[in-house]
């Protein structure tokens, strides 16, 4: 654990934050942001760091997530290696592992970590630790080992490596303690807190901006200069997200968690580098969006809201969820290819069987059957789009179904008998030869095809929607008649995990045990499935989370997030 707990003490306090139990906090103080030197690539601050830390350690969902086939995987990553070759080079110019029994001892009340450099992990530490606690530490105990240095009055001491050329520093002054990699981190920092004018990173235009219009600070807050962030290839290897493209647009960003009984709240905001001249209108499709939200089941295991989509990225959407799924490209291999070593021999006897004196068999050129459906959704703008997905098991208990739903709220009323034609004019190749189940049977407020597909589609007014599932689709017309208290948003999103959950695992378990018995180069017999039983397990961990939203709305000079986690316990 002394690797996970460097990991912990330097960046991943969000990680606690968000999986421990929830414990009321002390009233606010001052931020200690007027404590950090300027030059911070990323800043964090915790109002109370020591009831996150000995919550997540006491907490089931670490113990899980530790036993875990996922925490295996990442045990193994090239990331949890360069990151224990860090903390080793921590403990050998401090004198001392950075465990997690020396975390809990630095881990005082109200505290920030400020990031310099991620390829060399520098960082400042500082924290409000009483000085009778702070002297208790492991770390004040071995000062004998450090030598000395004075700032602004104040004794702190610094010890180096001369073999990785890393150094530590810590200090005790007044109620905090402070902790550093670099010399020049604490010297400026002891400055600072003696009341020098020396440059601290709120003077900093991009940490100013940032937090200009953000909101109180909550239990946890972060916040990134992207400008510096983003073109680091520390941050552009190992950023999960892969956006990095998405991420050039902004200059910065500050994420703030609010911890309140069964509800974890983050608010984002990711500041634009290039803010508009004028105070923008409305986004278009933003209120389509809220208007749209109405229609999802209080038992949607998945679902996505888009404002204003063009007419192809919603024929795009129809033709993969619905019309005509379909494997996407296949994403690069990270690996070489691998060569198989044989006796020499090329080919076998079977291939004595294969024609090669033939032409290619050519599909006679026909029309292009998505033409119809493109012309309807052109002929009609699009100002929200909603796609949804349920699972289900099937009657004997064994396998897992999909079911998809796709709704758009056009500009103007949709053309029912157009859109039903169109329709079956898109999947009239991939299933019949002739007009067999493709003749519109009209049900319970909606018309689905006469053939084995139970594909539906309903018309009311503005809104098209159509399924896979009668039943899914049913249940959306429900809520067309009702209200809804959702705000406009460019985008919504929705995943219930309490639902979804078991029924993942069981559905990817399936599928590995396809290909079982063969191992795929870069993958060892002993390196778990990903999806089965990494991702399962990872998901296993976090059981007690029952689901998750983000609402994403534009405002102007800068984009709001607002991400919330339902907890069942």
């Amino acid at each position: 654990m002394k690797r996970a707990a460097f990991v912990f003490c330097i960046a991943a306090v969000t990680l606690g934050a968000a999986l421990a139990a929830y414990r009321p906090f002390a009233a606010a103080e001052p931020p200690l942001s007027r404590y950090a030197p300027a030059g911070a690539l990323l800043y964090l601050e915790a109002k109370d760091f020591s009831s996150l830390l000995s919550a997540w350690n006491s907490s089931r969902e670490k113990q899980q997530w530790v036993a875990s086939a996922n925490y295996q995987v990442f045990s193994r990553s090239r990331l949890f290696l360069r990151l224990g070759g860090a903390s080793d080079q921590f403990a050998a110019a401090a004198g001392l592992p950075p465990d997690m029994n020396f975390l809990s001892q630095v881990a005082g009340s109200q505290s920030a970590v400020a990031l310099y450099d991620i390829g060399k992990l520098q960082f400042l530490y500082i924290t409000r630790l009483a000085s009778a606690n702070a002297m208790q530490t492991a770390l004040w105990q071995s000062r004998a080992n450090f030598s000395t240095r004075e700032v602004a009055g104040v004794t702190f001491y610094l010890r180096k490596d001369e073999e990785s050329e890393k150094e530590v520093a810590f200090a005790v002054k007044d109620r905090f303690l402070l902790l550093a990699t670099r010399e020049d981190l604490m010297a400026s920092a002891l400055q600072l807190m003696a009341g020098s004018h020396d440059q601290s990173i709120e003077a900093e235009p991009w940490f100013s901006r940032s937090l200009a219009s953000a909101p109180p600070a909550g239990d946890l807050r972060m916040v990134l200069n992207l400008e510096k962030l983003v073109p680091s290839p520390y941050f552009r290897s190992y950023w999960i997200q892969q956006n990095i493209t998405d991420l050039k647009q902004y200059s910065s960003a500050v994420s703030d968690l609010f911890l309140s009984g069964k509800e974890y709240r983050e608010e984002r905001q990711l500041v634009k580098k290039i803010a508009p001249a004028t105070e923008s209108a409305a986004e278009p499709g933003a209120a389509a969006v809220a208007d749209l939200s109405r229609l999802v089941p209080a038992d949607a295991g998945v679902f996505q809201l888009r404002a204003a989509p063009s007419a192809d990225t919603a024929l795009a959407l129809l033709e993969t969820k619905l019309l005509a799924p379909h494997l996407s490209p296949g994403v690069a291999s990270q690996f070489a290819p691998q060569v198989a070593l044989t006796s020499g021999q090329t080919g076998n006897a079977t291939d004595l069987e294969t024609r090669i004196d033939i032409a290619p068999i050519e599909t006679p050129a026909s029309a292009n059957t998505s033409e119809s459906l493109k012309t309807l959704l052109q002929s009609n703008s699009t100002q929200a789009s909603l796609q949804l997905q349920n699972t289900e098991l099937d009657k004997g208990g064994v396998f897992v179904r999909i079911h998809s739903a796709v709704a758009l709220l056009g500009t103007s009323d949709w053309n029912e008998t157009a859109a039903r034609s169109a329709l079956v004019d898109f999947v009239r190749p991939a299933l019949t030869a002739s007009q067999l189940g493709l003749t519109w049977q009209a049900k319970s407020g909606f018309q689905q095809l006469d053939g084995l597909w139970s594909f539906a589609a309903a018309v009311r007014g503005k809104y098209l929607i159509v399924s896979d599932d009668p039943n899914l689709l049913a249940a959306m017309l429900v809520r067309l008649n009702q209200k809804t208290d959702a705000q406009p948003a460019r985008f919504i999103a929705g995943f219930s995990h309490a639902r979804e959950r078991e029924r993942f695992a069981r559905f990817t378990g399936q599928l590995d045990a396809q290909t079982t018995g063969g191992v795929s180069f870069g993958q060892s017999e002993n390196t778990p499935a990903f999806f089965s039983r990494n991702i399962a397990s990872f998901s296993s961990a976090l059981s007690g989370v029952s689901s998750q939203k983000i609402v994403v709305r534009d405002a102007g000079d800068k984009v709001l997030q607002t991400v919330t986690y339902e907890w069942s316990r």
